[in-house]
């Protein structure tokens, strides 16, 4: 609505005021924020006139003040809750004097004196029993310091604070705040930089009361808050870490935040603008939170690269292992995963891993496809997300093939089931169909491996068709144990994903002094550092090598050091 001022003109022609008269209008009407009288002949009130409209527009009441309940609007008291809790740095429900300080910068760019602090605090102390609490400000005592300036007519500085937190006049928050503009270029992918790191951890910190390191879901429910809805559904306590209770980890928190910010970055941008990073660490938005990573083309041709997420994608018939190979990513074996139900699980497993000593992150997604059968004259793989669950029977030999997501990967999966004679051959057509001349790496995993492994019924067995196609040897895989489930495998695919440029001979082991040559049947481990034949000569992997040249560079380093040390003496 457009806001009205009622004004009463040439008030040089009349010696009384008519003010008494006009109030009760005033009152009637709501949409009419302020009166009042002037003359063009003697000047009078004719700048407060000007200053009054501008005010009406700038700073609205109608959005924030219900004038006949005497009380804030339920719009406003939501944005201003928000700004309450986002600005209680401890989540303790009170904001303390330093946090009153930190909300006045923020606001207003100058602090409070300390005796114009306890004069606030006296205010709402002479008004309200529970506004202040432990020397601090309660959320009802907030909301009442927002009232007092509206019927004060100070309606201008709530509209500062809202403004400062993003909302528009409709008490919204703006687009341009919750979708900052960041340029992506192609074939770059997008991560959390270490400060985006460092607010998250310290959200999750003041949120887990408990301090055991995971959110229940009632700490989960007190985080999102600050969201008009709740962004996390069951499916991700089936896509991160959790503990035995089935609460999200501090690692899986921080791991689902890693896939939303390389999946979906506006989303991410989204929900810290929900936290308010920018304004907590005063950004000029939170797109300051997000790093965009260098064309991966770039990375090939300096065999380097500095990201930290990598994408594995996960192809293999219905019923091979997929989801079992996610679930063991994330610590579940085959017990915790029958207790998952059909409408939780998740496409995606993330969770991070060591390599060389440095910390990744390997994202792993399941492609379900189906082959099309010989009888329809093609033999194309279709994912089988495009039918529905009756008519997997059916074939569209015309259907467009896998899209460029579900090729666009930094490793490749291709899972069979050894105890299902049908299942290597999905492997070796997909292969053979998208993977076969492309420089994306390609591991076969062998699941079910506790299992009596029978004949694949394929042209060439599945270590023969590694063999023939330079791949590493199919990896032996099960999450039926009750053991602890390894994460070599995903060790291994992560340091594939991060060196695509070595080819699979590269984890070879080549004896120098018989000078023969043995493919191993499992990749190099870089725990294992002495060769197989006993010789000690061996280059048995890229991390020996990594190793040899690193203790070289510290030998020529200590060298440097004594010569130095000695022409100083």
């Amino acid at each position: 609505r457009v806001p009205l001022i009622l004004v009463g003109n040439k008030s040089d022609l009349v010696e009384h005021s008519s003010m008494e008269t006009i109030l009760p209008i005033m009152n009637q009407y709501q949409d009419i924020e302020t009166c009042v009288e002037c003359s063009a002949k003697n000047l009078k009130n004719i700048s407060e006139l000007f200053y009054y409209a501008q005010k009406a527009v700038l700073h609205p009441t109608g959005p924030l003040y219900c004038p006949e309940e005497k009380e804030l609007k339920p719009s406003c008291v939501k944005a201003l809750t928000r700004i309450f809790k986002v600005s209680d740095l401890d989540n303790d429900g009170i904001l303390n004097d330093n946090e009153l300080n930190f909300f006045q910068r923020t606001c207003f760019n100058t602090p409070l004196a300390p005796q114009a602090l306890e004069d606030v605090k006296n205010v709402v102390r002479r008004n309200m029993a529970d506004g202040v609490k432990d020397n601090g400000l309660t959320l009802k005592g907030f909301l009442f310091l927002h009232t007092l300036f509206i019927q004060r007519g100070r309606h201008e500085t709530t509209w500062t604070v809202l403004r400062r937190f993003g909302y528009d006049d409709d008490l919204e928050l703006t687009q341009e705040y919750l979708y900052p503009l960041i340029k992506i270029p192609s074939d770059c992918t997008t991560e959390l930089n270490h400060n985006a790191y460092l607010f998250l951890q310290s959200i999750f910190d003041k949120h887990d009361k408990d301090r055991d390191c995971a959110l229940s879901p009632e700490e989960l429910k007190d985080l999102f808050k600050v969201f008009p809805y709740m962004p996390w559904g069951p499916d991700v306590n089936n896509t991160v870490c959790t503990n035995d209770q089935g609460w999200i980890t501090y690692q899986g928190y921080l791991s689902q935040w890693t896939l939303t910010t390389y999946l979906d970055v506006q989303r991410s941008l989204e929900y810290l603008g929900y936290l308010g990073y920018s304004i907590i660490y005063e950004h000029d938005s939170q797109a300051a939170a997000i790093t965009v990573t260098r064309n991966k083309r770039i990375d090939l041709q300096k065999k380097q690269t500095q990201r930290s997420v990598f994408r594995c994608n996960v192809l293999g018939a219905r019923g091979s292992g997929k989801s079992g190979f996610l679930q063991a990513f994330l610590g579940k074996n085959l017990q915790r995963q029958r207790r998952i139900r059909e409408d939780h699980k998740s496409l995606y497993a993330i969770n991070t891993t060591y390599v060389y000593g440095q910390e990744k992150y390997l994202l792993v997604r399941t492609i379900s496809c189906c082959t099309v059968p010989y009888g329809f004259g093609s033999n194309t793989i279709i994912p089988a997300s495009s039918f529905p669950a009756h008519q997997l029977h059916e074939v569209m030999p015309d259907f467009d093939l896998l899209s460029e997501e579900d090729l666009s990967c930094d490793v490749v999966c291709l899972v069979y089931d050894i105890n299902n004679p049908r299942s290597f051959e999905y492997c070796a057509k997909a292969y053979k169909q998208y993977f076969l001349d492309s420089k994306v790496p390609c591991v076969v995993i062998a699941a079910k491996s506790d299992l009596h492994e029978v004949r694949q019924h394929y042209s060439l067995p599945p270590l023969e068709f590694c063999r023939k196609h330079k791949l590493h040897p199919p990896q032996p895989f099960t999450c039926n144990t009750n053991d602890t489930l390894s994460k070599e495998i995903y060790t291994r695919l992560t340091t594939m994903a991060m060196y695509p440029c070595f080819p699979a001979g590269a984890f070879s082991s080549v004896c120098v002094c018989s000078g023969e040559s043995t493919r191993l049947l499992s990749f190099c481990s870089h725990a294992r550092l002495r060769c197989l034949c006993g010789c000690n000569r061996c280059t048995f992997c890229l991390c020996q090598n990594l190793l040899k040249l690193e203790l070289l560079l510290r030998s020529i380093k200590a060298q440097l050091r004594r010569v130095v040390f000695n022409r100083s003496i």
